[in-house]
Parts: structure tokens; sequence; C-alpha cells
């Protein structure tokens, strides 16, 4: 019976860690985001929505060369890499950055959703009391657009644990370093030997994908309750 190897471990373990960095850091952006996008007009808002959606359109290898042109040795942002003593290809990190890249377009999108489901009345109420447009977003906005930002985070999530194309060109197959669950599954799959083991990686990638989507269900039916 095939059992998971130290290496394996360290792979699941990483993907959870690049996958939960990845969306924590993208929630502040990705709620600013959606905020401007759904309740401002502005000069250049089509092309900033383009370009949050991006991704979305790109092949994930595409969108790891470009970020491997912009943060690699001798990319776009090298200098100041270099004066800051700061190093982000071929690290954990990296993988964090290409995650985050591919799954923000899915955190938007389901934030968007969320703040354009709620009553334009009670912002308006809000603002006719003396609210300033930040307390309307801590005390109004933000949590009545609770859902959308829980079934984003959820989303990207689950995005950022199957992150594959991005994520070795920027970061790598480096077992214990930089290897997560699809380039582990991708190492086994090229081996002769190997298909057990990747087939037991598949199980436990979609193990969490189901426990995730279980978990954004069960506080979505709750929330829906409170309501």
């Amino acid at each position: 019976m095939t059992t998971l190897s130290p290496a394996d471990i360290q792979a699941i373990l990483l993907s959870a860690k690049v996958a939960t960095t990845a969306t924590l850091l993208s929630l502040p952006f990705g709620f600013l985001c959606a905020y401007l996008l759904c309740f401002h007009e502005f000069r250049g808002k089509v092309v900033m929505e383009g370009l949050i959606n991006l991704p979305l359109t790109l092949p994930p290898v595409v969108v790891g060369y470009l970020l491997l042109l912009l943060l690699g040795s001798n990319g776009w942002l090298a200098p100041l890499f270099e004066v800051l003593g700061f190093r982000l290809i071929f690290t954990w990190k990296a993988a964090v950055i290409s995650s985050a890249v591919v799954g923000f377009p899915l955190l938007v999108r389901s934030m968007r959703i969320g703040m354009e489901a709620i009553d334009l009345r009670l912002i308006q109420a809000s603002r006719t009391l003396g609210a300033t447009w930040h307390d309307t977003l801590i005390s109004v906005i933000a949590p009545l657009s609770l859902r959308g930002v829980i079934a984003g985070s959820s989303l990207m999530f689950a995005r950022s644990l199957g992150e594959f194309g991005a994520t070795i060109i920027v970061a790598g197959n480096i077992p214990g370093v930089t290897q997560t669950i699809p380039l582990a599954i991708y190492d086994y799959a090229s081996s002769p030997h190997g298909g057990q083991a990747a087939l037991l990686l598949c199980g436990i990638s979609v193990a969490l994908s189901l426990a995730i989507l279980i978990f954004h269900d069960t506080i979505a039916r709750r929330l829906v309750r409170k309501d």
C-alpha cells in the first residue's frame, strides 16, 4: 500500500501555507478593488477591470513568464531587489505571488457580487446620518458583503492549492522548498513507477477541495439564517 513520504507531507503543508498566505495578503487589495469597481465611476475603470480579470483568460504559463520578467534576477524590478537584498524567484514566496495573481480575479468577482447585492438605500441612509465614506465602508458595506468575502476567499484558496503553470516558472519544482501538491503530482506522473503516489496525492487534493467547498456552503447557510 502506498503511503505518504516525508516529501509528500512537505508538499501538502507547503500548499496549505502558500494558499493561506496568498489569500490573506490578497484580501485587503481584493476588497478595495471590488469596492472601487462597484461603487465608483472613474476614468480607466474598464482598463482596471480588464487587468484584474486578465489572469482568467491568460494561460498560467504566460502569467508565470510575465512574473519572471518582472521579478527575475534580470527582471524589471531586479535593481530594487538588489538594493534591498531580497530574493523572490525560486522561493516559496514566489509561489505565493503566482497563486495570488492567478486567484485574484476570483476573489474580486465574488466580493463584487456580494457588494452589488447590498441595498443602496442602506448606504444612502448612513451617509444622510453623517457617516463618512470610510465609516460607511466599515459599518455597512463590509458586514453586508461578508458572504462575498467568504465565497471569494474560499475560491481563491482552492485555486491556489491547484496552481501549477505560473508556480513552476517562478518558483521551480524544488522538493521541500517550492514543491506543492500539483508539482509533486507532476513529478510522480513523469516517473515510470509513480502512478500510485500520484493517485494518492490526487485523492488528497480532491478531499481538500471538497472540504473547502463544504466549509464555504456551511458558512453561507449560517449567514443566510442570520439574515
